[in-house]
């Protein structure tokens, strides 16, 4: 792995001083220096890490992810959905990153587009806008008509812009591994499977497919709702670089003017929105995860637009079943039931102290003990909560954090659109809902079914596995193995202690005995004997004080 990380660094050597100097100009670049590769020291201390001084931590990792370009800040749009791991504040800071990007020429934006279809843009188009109607780090986005007459949007990708990407995330991955070796304060949050994910979301959004069946199932799932309207996309006219969708018309949720010179019923609007959320958090387990108020669009009669499908959270089973035990638990102020919720989800160390842990539960319950469900601030309730969690340096699976984050943007979008919103007061009926379906009979028939089947391969297996141990005990095949984990550094000072106080008794026994050459009456043997044996024993004394610095950090 070591190799490996390296070769990934040193094959973009330019790009890595680059990087590692825009860390130490903002004076994030702390964490690098334990590593002793002088190839990466140099780069440290080619900037001041102290250019910056005035501004805060979030700031300056915001600032210098933007600095860095597209890949770190798309990078940092997924940590802001990771609160256990960077924190809440972090998570705020680099939810404001923007993805503003200066557009491709005319020129080539036309022969991207001809290349993917392998026809003149006339064909495809009968009118097509060559300045864009906005650009953002990936692709950009152009008004055209159709030969048929609708009015779309088409979304075209930069050029080359996999090309710059996925150096970058080469870069990444070697980055990763090396803190997870080197980084203590790093490694326990598990950097190589973080960059792991984020690569796959990267490479998800650059195929635009993805993003045309993300609309196609948004829209089958809310066919039946006239509130709410996502955008029709066009397949003939879509490649993995290219996509066409329909034109929304409406008024953007950032517009707070038009809003408001709309004469629009903002907090139905908000209403609309958050409960369309829901549906797809708790009924369809398939939500769309970016809900800032660039994405949402107020149409004719209310209607809620939807853009920006591209990133998106889905739910297994076991996990929609966490999100509402997690939530029932809070609701009832039951910290026992939090607690195991979160340490069977998430990935918590083997010494997490659980009592102290209960404790703190506890404490963050008792503050929402009297309140009904509709005054319950429940972006403040996850915030509270991703506190806690960090604190412990436990790691909720990422589909669980991103959704958990997703609720707390969600509020912020409503609240910034109709401030007496509460979206506490829209969960309420899902809250009844939830309730109602894990106190359902079929629910209860179906977790009786699981086990059952479990209960079932049991029975069939054991008798065989008893069978086959009984088989090699009666042969004498059968052996047990131990697996004795961190044992070699204490076998290591054992045997060096012994080492040393033999030597130091030989030595003792030389020198009594004056035992031939002599010097001043001196063995030198056991002379030598005695500066050996004071040696390893400071040696060991040594490596069981660092032993015990390491444990006492843990």
């Amino acid at each position: 792995m070591k190799f490996a990380a390296l070769t990934r660094l040193e094959s973009n050597a330019r790009r890595v001083g680059e990087i590692i100097g825009v860390f130490a100009k903002y004076g994030l670049a702390d964490w690098l220096k334990g590593w002793n590769y002088s190839w990466i020291q140099d780069r440290i201390q080619s900037v001041d890490g102290q250019h910056i001084p005035d501004l805060k931590v979030e700031e300056r990792v915001r600032l210098a992810f933007t600095e860095l370009g597209t890949t770190f800040i798309k990078l940092g749009q997924v940590l802001s959905t990771r609160p256990d791991l960077v924190g809440p504040e972090i998570a705020r800071e680099l939810a404001h990153l923007q993805t503003a990007a200066p557009a491709d020429p005319p020129d080539t934006v036309r022969a991207r587009i001809e290349a993917e279809f392998d026809k003149p843009l006339s064909e495809l188009f009968a009118q097509f806008e060559e300045v864009p109607l906005a650009s953002a780090s990936i692709a950009q986005v152009h008004l055209a008509r159709l030969h048929s007459g609708e009015q779309v949007v088409v979304k075209v990708q930069h050029a080359g812009i996999a090309d710059k990407i996925m150096p970058d995330l080469d870069i990444l991955a070697g980055l990763a591994e090396l803190a997870e070796k080197h980084a203590s304060q790093i490694r326990n949050y598990q950097p190589v499977a973080v960059v792991r994910q984020f690569r796959r979301t990267l490479l998800r959004e650059l195929d635009f497919t993805s993003e045309r069946r993300n609309l196609d199932e948004f829209a089958e799932h809310f066919v039946q709702d006239d509130t709410v309207h996502f955008p029709r996309a066009y397949p003939q006219f879509s490649t993995r670089r290219v996509l066409t969708m329909e034109r929304l018309d409406g008024i953007l949720g950032t517009d707070s003017a038009a809003l408001a010179a709309s004469g629009a019923d903002l907090n139905e609007f908000a209403r609309r929105g958050a409960n369309m959320y829901l549906q797809m958090i708790f009924r369809d387990a398939f939500y769309h995860s970016d809900p800032h108020p660039g994405n949402l669009m107020l149409m004719p009669d209310g209607v809620v637009g939807v853009l920006d499908c591209g990133m998106v959270g889905r739910l297994d089973e076991e996990l929609a079943e966490g999100i509402d035990e997690m939530l029932m638990a809070v609701v009832t102020h039951n910290s026992g039931d939090l607690g195991e919720v979160i340490l069977r989800l998430g990935s918590a160390p083997p010494a997490t102290p659980r009592d102290q842990l209960r404790a703190d539960l506890i404490d963050f319950v008792a503050d929402y003990v009297g309140q009904s469900i509709q005054e319950m601030d429940l972006s403040g309730a996850v915030n509270s909560l991703f506190e806690i969690i960090r604190r412990y340096n436990i790691t909720l699976p990422p589909p669980f954090s991103l959704l958990l984050r997703t609720l707390v943007e969600l509020e912020g979008t409503a609240q910034q659109l109709s401030p007496e919103f509460s979206l506490a007061e829209v969960f309420r009926p899902f809250y009844a809902t939830m309730v109602h379906r894990r106190l359902s009979v079929r629910r209860i028939l179906g977790r009786l079914q699981h086990a059952y089947r479990d209960w079932e391969r049991l029975v069939e297996t054991l008798p065989r596995d008893l069978g086959d141990v009984l088989k090699r005990v009666r042969d004498g095949t059968f052996s047990v193995h131990l697996d004795l984990r961190h044992i070699d550094p204490v076998i290591n000072r054992l045997v060096l202690g012994v080492m040393t106080s033999s030597l130091f008794v030989g030595s003792s026994l030389l020198w009594s005995m004056k035992a031939p050459p002599t010097i001043a009456g001196v063995s030198v043997f056991g002379g030598a004997g005695y500066l050996i044996a004071a040696y390893l024993g400071w040696r060991l004394l040594r490596a069981i004080k660092n032993s015990g610095d390491i444990n006492s950090k843990k």
